[in-house]
């Protein structure tokens, strides 16, 4: 069962592995190793994304409309970001969390700080709720990265009542998001054949396709909003030690490299973040595009 639920992460890493072995010319194994891990370090990821995901969700959770006593569903709950910004809201209802990443899960759970919260493995594009079970239905940062999207909010929809909103957020990978930019320009000067996996190219990532897709999904009162924040690191190594640990299709990208490389990769980041200052703290911005939009009130199509 773990595995099947893991399928769609297990599926994103193989089509990464592909373009940085023939990119890179790195062994197959390390590399497979590095894609295979790099959305399962629970702690890694929580450290590289998952705290700057802990400063967006209460926006998120605003912005969505989210009440008091709401059951609602965190689709790719990660290690528990979205679920923890709203217990701080529905205190008197149910939060349900799901992810295919059973390290994720696990962290989740040990994580929660409530019983109001519980978390399952579970796949996006194969709910396994009944139709109209929740209030709310929300993805933070994960549309992106489900491999059949149209299933997803298909099944989103599904499992959200008539009235009931479906939201997402994901990260402007383009110039809005700072974190990313600065690495993935340094990595294709450095590599110009690395510029395919630039992570700007990342489905979803833009103005307007989230709306769009939501609309094709044949949600009503469609929004779309920008929502940015301020992600300050203490130091480079805050910044760049998550890269080291393989998180994310970067730090995946980083491990694969050989001592050499990985070393002329950290010297230009560096000089990019901090110009010539030895170290210090440093603020970066991050823009993410949201989404939410109304289940109608007569029969699905």
């Amino acid at each position: 069962m773990n595995r099947i639920a893991l399928l769609p992460a297990l599926l994103l890493a193989s089509f990464v592995h592909h373009d940085i072995v023939a990119a890179t010319g790195g062994t197959k194994t390390k590399t497979v190793d590095a894609e295979a891990k790099m959305f399962t370090m629970s702690a890694g990821y929580e450290r590289f994304m998952g705290r700057w995901s802990r400063i967006l969700a209460p926006a998120f959770v605003a912005f969505a409309g989210v009440k008091d006593g709401d059951r609602v569903l965190d689709v790719g709950t990660g290690t528990g970001a979205l679920a923890s910004a709203l217990e701080a809201v529905v205190k008197s209802g149910e939060v349900v969390g799901i992810d295919p990443s059973e390290g994720f899960i696990s962290y989740a759970k040990k994580n929660a700080k409530s019983g109001r919260s519980r978390f399952e493995i579970g796949d996006a594009q194969a709910l396994q709720f009944k139709d109209g079970s929740f209030d709310q239905t929300m993805a933070l940062l994960v549309m992106n990265f489900i491999p059949d999207h149209n299933k997803a909010i298909a099944e989103m929809r599904r499992v959200t009542r008539p009235d009931g909103v479906v939201s997402a957020c994901v990260w402007d990978y383009n110039a809005g998001m700072q974190m990313l930019r600065f690495f993935w320009d340094e990595v294709v000067a450095l590599d110009p054949a690395m510029a395919p996996k630039d992570e700007r190219h990342m489905k979803l990532s833009r103005e307007g396709q989230l709306a769009e897709l939501w609309k094709k999904a044949g949600l009503m009162n469609v929004q779309e909003k920008p929502l940015v924040i301020d992600q300050a690191y203490t130091s480079f190594n805050d910044y760049w030690e998550p890269f080291l640990k393989g998180a994310g299709p970067g730090g995946a990208y980083v491990v694969s490299l050989s001592e050499d490389r990985r070393q002329q990769l950290e010297d230009r980041i560096r000089k990019r973040l901090l110009g010539d200052r030895g170290d210090g703290a440093f603020v970066l911005k991050v823009q993410a595009w949201c989404v939410r939009g109304e289940v109608p009130k007569s029969a699905r199509s």
